[in-house]
């Protein structure tokens, strides 16, 4: 039987977007474009989740240019990856404001191993999506136009479904970000993916606008945790 680790590793390994998109927005892969992410997403999954456990799921938004984007790893910036996982990424250097909140949260629950033994984090659409912009690639959510979302939809429930199959648990979803959860549970509705959602402020948003309460959410996160174990 393939571990939990081995089945995450085996979609990213296939992960691929072909559908389209409207003018003006580009989905970047990271496991196509820079070869060692496929190497340090490995050693990620492989040393944290080498076991069968059922895990609970948390979904973004999607990915980050300088966050998954880069590693592979939803959340988290080379600088986490290496001061928190033990893992190092030499071919890229990148700092997500996401990840450093994330991080900061995972080391109030107990730290990465009993973190990502209970956890299982990604997003609907888990590639990043970024808009062109005065010759400039910026960030995008997959919700900022009514085209683009009419467009990855499908990919979304298709990914959703994908999560689900690894191993995760369906009574209750943790979804970061309050836009987000409206679109997901329009879906939810439809598609009967999870029992429940919990909705707690997604941490770009916590980090930009909301910092010096940080201590504050990562006690609602750990709250909203316990409360769903």
């Amino acid at each position: 039987m393939k571990t939990f680790g081995e089945k995450v590793i085996e979609w990213n390994e296939n992960l691929h977007y072909d559908g389209k998109l409207p003018e003006g927005f580009t989905v970047l892969n990271p496991f196509l474009e820079n070869p060692e992410t496929m190497t340090v997403m490995k050693k990620f999954y492989n040393r944290f989740y080498h076991d069968n456990n059922c895990r609970k799921l948390i979904l973004g938004i999607n990915p980050g240019r300088h966050g998954a984007a880069v590693t592979g790893i939803p959340f988290t910036d080379t600088k986490r990856l290496s001061e928190f996982c033990g893992i190092e990424m030499h071919s890229a250097r990148s700092h997500e404001i996401s990840s450093v909140f994330m991080y900061q949260m995972i080391a109030a629950y107990g730290g990465t191993k009993k973190f990502y033994d209970d956890f299982y984090i990604n997003s609907p659409f888990p590639l990043a999506i970024v808009r062109n912009k005065n010759g400039k690639q910026i960030n995008a959510n997959y919700y900022d136009d009514a085209a683009l979302f009419r467009e990855v939809e499908p990919f979304m429930i298709k990914s959703i479904r994908s999560h689900i199959a690894l191993g995760t648990n369906t009574e209750n979803v943790f979804v970061l970000g309050r836009k987000n959860a409206d679109f997901i549970r329009k879906i939810n509705n439809r598609e009967h993916f999870f029992e429940k959602l919990t909705v707690l402020e997604h941490p770009r948003y916590i980090q930009q606008y909301k910092s010096r309460y940080s201590e504050e959410y990562i006690t609602r996160y750990l709250s909203a945790f316990a409360e769903n174990q």
